[in-house]
């Protein structure tokens, strides 16, 4: 498959991940449950794809795989309490604004080529994300006021240096034939930390078990598990051009899920953040072609 086939499908699976943990929140299944459940999901989706369960604890990559399984569940539920505390549009911007971290790493770890236009679409990018996602909802702007900073901060930090990661890691240890197995450990990392986690809280009584949750693991488990296997296949595809891909990545998700909100969600779009969408395609071609 091309390279491009894979970096399509990562956008609208990952987007599809934002959409149906709106619909779970809507259903009012727990998020923490939902989260777990999708790794565990993902774990079975990885071994029926890679034929058996694996657990090299021999291999160069396997320290890595438990340092990321850790990261996702941490970051996943570092997201989920900025949701809380301080909005989705605060989230959001936190996440995607982290484009910024992989893109300065790859020009400096792999010596690749900083033109003005990529920096201009990076700065471009920075602009969209925020004009699609919070100008003109001035709501959050109060929210943002009453939330400590450092939240949304560790956020960006964390989701920046995680992208970061998987770009390292494609680069120095995975090929076609160990892909699957250190995604499978990084998830099934993820899952058992979210089970410790989950099941302290089912002593303590402070959640119950909620079979909605498990369903809505299955609806995320999958498509999550296929987002990261894209994203790789897409890395190792424009490997010479990697500097460019995850803002390419984040920006087009950005921009996909804004036009899916507005027109299946019918969520209203400011004059600001349809300026957004129009500087997400302006950011992708400087990138791209750049």
């Amino acid at each position: 498959m091309s390279p491009l086939f894979f970096l399509i499908a990562s956008i609208v699976l990952t987007s599809w991940l934002t959409i149906s943990f709106k619909v779970a929140e809507r259903w009012g299944v727990s998020r923490l449950q939902a989260i777990v459940f999708n790794y565990i999901v993902c774990v079975i989706t990885g071994s029926i794809v890679n034929g058996y369960f694996p657990w090299h604890t021999g291999e160069p990559w396997f320290g890595w795989a438990l340092v990321m399984g850790c990261c996702f569940i941490a970051i996943f539920n570092l997201a989920a309490f900025v949701v809380q505390r301080a909005g989705v549009s605060v989230a959001t911007v936190a996440y995607k604004l982290s484009l910024v971290i992989p893109f300065v790493f790859s020009l400096y770890l792999y010596n690749e080529q900083a033109t003005w236009f990529k920096i201009s679409g990076v700065a471009m990018a920075l602009a969209a994300i925020w004009f699609t996602t919070v100008a003109g909802k001035q709501n959050n702007t109060n929210k943002i006021s009453r939330v400590l900073a450092l939240t949304p901060l560790l956020l960006f930090i964390t989701s920046g240096l995680l992208d970061t990661m998987i770009k390292y890691v494609e680069q120095a240890y995975i090929d076609d034939h160990n892909q699957n197995s250190y995604l499978i450990t990084a998830f099934g990392t993820a899952a058992l930390v979210g089970l410790v986690v989950m099941l302290g809280l089912f002593i303590s009584r402070r959640q119950r078990f909620e079979p909605k949750a498990v369903l809505a693991g299955m609806a995320i488990g999958v498509p999550n598990y296929f987002s990261i296997w894209c994203l790789l296949g897409a890395l190792k595809g424009y490997a010479g051009n990697s500097s460019a891909i995850i803002p390419i990545n984040n920006m087009s998700i950005v921009l996909f899920s804004a036009l899916v909100a507005w027109l299946i969600f019918r969520e209203k779009l400011t004059s600001l953040n349809w300026l957004g969408v129009g500087l997400s395609i302006g950011a992708i071609a400087l990138i791209a072609f750049g």
